[in-house]
């Protein structure tokens, strides 16, 4: 399933561009995510956690993330298994930041493949709609984060934004209802 996103961050290219090369925080900042650690190969190991309803899938693996310092570009290649629910998942994705005056504009490129139980929810379209939602919070934890970096350099009390939770079965229900009724008022081609 291939997703594109775009976004505005209110944070001037190079404090961004500083920012994402700390995968740790990053990952703080995405609802769900749990970073474990570094890897001997120059990977990262994490998990993703998720709950809908009665369904809990929480995925361990592992990423590899390259950065391109010219253009201002990431590229993140990730898998994971959920050993519970026998569900496996892998995504490849690029984020190219460009300066949009004193913000950063980021556009997002995905592929994500789902394979056992949590592939239906990818036929459902509710994984655009979870990645949406996702983005919006990383944008607001994220801000907060780089403004926390900002007043620790300064020597003030820094304001660390609060820890990431997992995804919950409330917050993709809204999101995919706000996608279907958005849906409803798409032209049809």
């Amino acid at each position: 399933m291939k997703l594109h996103q775009e976004f505005t961050m209110a944070r001037p290219l190079e404090e961004v561009w500083s920012f994402f090369h700390d995968v740790p925080k990053v990952a703080a900042c995405l609802s769900g995510a749990e970073y474990i650690g570094p890897k001997e190969d120059g990977g990262h190991s994490g998990k993703v956690s998720a709950k809908v309803g009665p369904f809990h899938a929480s995925f361990e693996g592992e990423a590899n993330v390259r950065y391109d310092d010219e253009r201002k570009s990431v590229a993140f290649e990730g898998k994971g298994i959920d050993r519970k629910g026998a569900s496996r998942g892998k995504m490849t994705m690029t984020c190219m930041l460009q300066p949009a005056g004193q913000t950063t504009a980021i556009v997002v490129d995905s592929d994500v493949q789902l394979s056992g139980s949590i592939a239906q929810f990818g036929r459902t379209g509710l994984i655009a709609e979870i990645a949406n939602s996702l983005i919006s919070d990383f944008v607001k934890n994220a801000e907060a984060a780089i403004d926390a970096r900002h007043s620790a350099e300064a020597d003030a009390p820094a304001k660390l934004p609060a820890a990431a939770r997992p995804i919950g079965g409330m917050a993709l229900f809204f999101a995919a209802l706000k996608g279907v009724v958005k849906s409803w008022f798409r032209p049809i081609t």
